[in-house]
């Protein structure tokens, strides 16, 4: 018996709930403010300090920010073999197919946003020199989405592909818990029973000359020739996974999470800390929220991210009093134009605060693409409607952007469990009814949302949808 196809699948048992959208501050806030109260773990022994990492992130991203920041001045896409490559290969002293390498990396780490034809620099390549954070959140992004900068190999089956990219968490877990190298032989072995753990989760029974994604735990004749049911011999199926192994060893080597030798891998000391960042759900902590009066509209909006929200209008109260209502308006619409998508969402509750000063510009920033959704929510508010009803002014694209927004600002700043609840929010039936919106209202965010997703979700079945819904966003397929 096989599995059914992954979307099959999903529309059967992984129905969402309908559930009314939470706001953006609120949902993003809470993975800040849930950590408040928790102990900080201590990272293992001999993990390099944070200065460091960030260092070594830097670096494993060097040729990426380099050809970010050429195409943010030259507002050039670098795809395919045309001019902007070659020019960019001139400029910046690299081959075309390095700076294809580059370029796919910082679309991936997050350092670029394209809108159209139009490449923005992303928030993350904006403060790349002055905060480690960045520097980190952005290598992360990279190695979560470590299968899209490097290829399978040709030929591999894909749904063996797609068992190993599921594994490799398991594998990292290894390598990070033996504190030391491991030999390939023994990942090879934790792999196959991953892999088999998986295909029994699925109720596929294996059978001789299964082909190249048969399962490694069949039993002594699995692979080996065995007769058909006209009696005719079947050649024994070729084993997938030493192969599958080698290449995702060396993608994870090749994005700096490890170094390869004498048959053995071994953490590199920045992929160590991001496996254990990762099993302890451990997020860079947010500025004090305390004294933003003085401050920059943007530094107010970021103090106030661990802040509950009255607190937080106290903040906002106080910021609006020391300055005039049509300058701070202007300043936190500005900072709702940048990149970061939680600070977008409080920008907005500002502006609640703000009342009926704020509506001629918020009425105008509702024909902006990015702001739209948190435009007709206030405007919807601000003339009466119940917060719980305002959503309904919301057309189906601009909820499904607002919520891939929400879910991009829970990326840069939340918790993946927070992550996997916001599916919660989503307004479609059923998982591959939001990856098909999803990936029609074009966010710019999409690819590094769904990668993030696809690594928290504890269902193999829905990490995979979303894992191919990213590789085809990715690609331009469909």
């Amino acid at each position: 018996m096989t599995s059914r196809k992954p979307d099959e699948q999903l529309a059967r048992n992984s129905r969402l709930r309908l559930v009314r959208p939470r706001s953006l501050a609120t949902t993003a806030r809470r993975a800040v403010a849930d950590r408040r109260t928790r102990p900080a773990p201590r990272p293992p022994e001999g993990t390099p300090p944070r200065v460091e990492l960030a260092r070594q992130a830097r670096h494993v991203l060097a040729d990426a920010v380099r050809v970010a920041r050429w195409a943010a001045v030259d507002r050039s896409t670098v795809t395919g073999p045309g001019t902007a490559r070659e020019r960019a290969a001139a400029a910046l002293g690299l081959t075309p197919p390095q700076v294809h390498t580059a370029w796919d990396r910082a679309r991936l780490a997050g350092l670029v946003e394209i809108h159209g034809d139009t490449v923005r620099p992303g928030w993350r390549l904006r403060a790349w020199d002055r905060d480690d954070s960045a520097a980190l959140r952005g290598w992360v992004a990279l190695l979560d989405a470590w299968s899209l900068a490097h290829p399978a190999p040709p030929g591999a089956e894909p749904a063996a592909v797609a068992e190993v990219v599921e594994a490799v968490p398991q594998v990292l877990s290894l390598l990070q818990l033996s504190a030391g190298p491991v030999l390939v032989p023994a990942l090879l072995d934790l792999l196959r029973q991953r892999v088999a753990e998986l295909r029994e989760q699925r109720c596929e029974v294996p059978y001789p000359g299964a082909g190249p994604d048969a399962a490694p735990d069949a039993g002594p004749g699995a692979g080996q020739a065995g007769p058909a049911p006209d009696g005719t011999a079947v050649p024994p199926a070729p084993d997938a996974l030493p192969g599958l192994l080698d290449w995702a060893l060396e993608g994870l080597a090749s994005v700096g999470a490890l170094t390869l030798g004498d048959g053995q891998a071994t953490l590199t000391p920045l992929g160590n800390w991001a496996v254990w960042v990762k099993l302890e759900q451990i997020c860079v902590a947010a500025q004090s929220p305390a004294g933003h009066i003085e401050q920059s509209a943007e530094d107010m909006l970021r103090g106030c991210v661990r802040l509950t929200p009255g607190p937080a209008r106290a903040e906002y109260r106080a910021w609006l009093a020391a300055r005039p209502a049509g300058k701070a308006v202007t300043e936190l619409l500005a900072v709702a134009r940048g990149d970061d998508a939680l600070l977008r969402g409080l920008a907005f509750e500002a502006l609640r605060v703000v009342g009926a000063a704020a509506e001629a510009e918020v009425r105008a920033a509702a024909g902006e693409p990015s702001l739209r959704p948190y435009a007709l929510l206030w405007l919807a508010e601000h003339e009466g409607a119940d917060p719980d009803e305002a959503p309904d002014v919301l057309t189906r694209e601009e909820t499904t952007w607002l919520w891939v927004d929400t879910a991009a600002a829970v990326v840069d700043h939340g918790e993946s469990d927070l992550l996997v609840r916001h599916l919660e929010s989503a307004v479609q039936g059923t998982v591959p009814a939001l990856l098909d919106e999803v990936r029609r209202v074009g966010h710019p965010r999409t690819v590094q949302v769904l990668v993030a997703l696809a690594a928290a979700h504890p269902d193999p079945a829905l990490a995979k949808a979303v894992r191919r819904a990213a590789f085809q966003v990715h690609t331009g397929g469909s």
